[in-house]
């Protein structure tokens, strides 16, 4: 017996003809619908089939199977009616309606094999669909794991095969398919690269009001204005990739106000350089900062994966040492207990934060060679920060920062290309 939703021009009144041909077809009426209330009762009642009985409109009986199941109806659909245009064939067959039959003469046999038809044909049609189905998520799969095999490939140097062995490894031991461990390696490598790129915002901030007081202080202004150049450069280029992320509503806020923020600095960094104008900048890059701090934490929390956290964390270095450099700058050209407050709770965050980092056991060889460098260099900013009323002083703070900046560039890179990282 055929559990039929039937779809009427009046849900209220099924047809005395209609009703006398269910029984003998095998064929039990489970509830009614007009098209409006199609969807809603077939969700309600579960049926095994849909049987439109001269429903008020074709139209609207093919426009709520397009509405609701975009031609792939969850049951079979069969149509009774009267004569169709020809154009209204090639509509039904894309809406999902399975097979129709003229009401006209219309007995309980015809009835009957109408149902077998849809029916048959709804089988098949969605068999093909499963094949179909499996047949792209094959090469949906398959095109996560070439893309898995390169991010370990380039970030490992590791060959094919290696790359492929580890992926399947991590595979067995989540206990998941290995296309959906890649697809998760390669999602974790694209949030760690944003995390990364957000964290430059914060350092460019700092940076190129560094500059600005650089060249205002007389201190290799030539490549200051070079590097000032790049650094602006940069800082649109980060924007441009994050732009193009899938963000969520607060990440995508986030960004807006980091947009803002940085077309202010913009605008401020075109003036005429003079102690007035350097305070007016340092002003719009500190929310140029909070800003893409703000962003910074949000992707982090959008990617959901612990091990990203080192990446934010080393990548607040670079900020740090660019900010400790400016803030000493400042404090020298313009006189302000504002900016010197600032050294000190700088100097214990990263110097706290540089202990994390070397306790940390996500590390490497080159990652602890690199964290001593690190820290005989932050020796030689401090030292320039103490000295900075001096010109000796200010060349080496200068020097130092930019080294640290390049120095944490390359950590945050390796820590975002780990092996752990992307495996998270």
């Amino acid at each position: 017996m055929t559990r039929l939703l039937l779809v009427l021009p009046d849900a209220d009144a099924v047809p005395e003809a209609l009703h006398g041909l269910l029984a003998p077809a095998d064929a039990q009426a489970v509830g009614t619908a007009t098209c409006d209330s199609l969807v809603q009762q077939a969700a309600t009642l579960v049926p095994q089939q849909v049987l439109a009985w001269q429903p008020a409109s074709i139209a609207g009986l093919r426009d709520a199977l397009n509405a609701a199941w975009a031609g792939a109806p969850p049951f079979a659909v069969s149509l009774v009616c009267g004569t169709l245009a020809a154009s209204q064939h090639e509509e039904l067959v894309d809406a999902g309606v399975n097979a129709w039959a003229a009401a006209e003469g219309l007995d309980a046999p015809a009835l009957r094999a109408l149902l077998a038809r849809a029916a048959a044909r709804w089988r098949r049609e969605a068999a093909l669909r499963e094949a179909q189905a499996r047949v792209h998520a094959q090469l949906d799969e398959r095109k996560w794991v070439d893309r898995a095999k390169g991010l370990l490939m380039s970030a490992r140097g590791i060959d094919e095969d290696a790359a492929f062995v580890l992926l399947r490894g991590a595979a067995m031991h989540a206990n998941l398919r290995v296309g959906a461990l890649s697809r998760s390696v390669v999602e974790a490598a694209q949030w760690a690269e944003a995390i990364n790129r957000a964290g430059q915002l914060r350092m460019l901030s700092q940076r190129l009001v560094r500059l600005a007081a650089q060249a205002l202080a007389g201190v290799d202004a030539p490549r200051s204005r070079t590097l000032r150049t790049a650094s602006a450069a940069r800082v649109k280029d980060n924007l441009a990739h994050l732009a193009a992320l899938s963000l969520d509503e607060p990440g995508r806020d986030a960004l807006q106000r980091v947009r803002a923020a940085w077309e202010a600095l913009g605008t401020a960094l075109e003036a005429r350089m003079s102690p007035a104008t350097l305070a007016a900048i340092d002003g719009h890059a500190e929310a140029l900062l909070a800003n893409a701090e703000a962003l910074t934490d949000a992707l982090e929390a959008m990617a959901g994966r612990r091990a990203l956290r080192i990446v934010n964390l080393c990548g607040r270095q670079r900020m740090r040492a660019q900010r400790l450099a400016k803030d000493a700058l400042l404090a020298s050209l313009l006189g302000g207990g504002e900016w010197r407050s600032r050294l000190a709770p700088t100097m214990d965050a990263f110097e706290a934060s540089l202990l994390e980092l070397e306790r940390a056991p996500l590390s490497s060889p080159d990652i602890r060679a690199a964290l001593g460098g690190a820290r005989d260099e932050w020796l030689r900013l401090v030292r320039g920060v103490r000295e900075a009323d001096r010109a000796e002083g200010r060349a080496d703070l200068v020097r130092a920062s930019e080294v640290l900046a390049d120095t944490f560039d390359r950590l945050t890179a390796s820590y975002e290309h780990s092996l752990q990282v992307i495996m998270a």
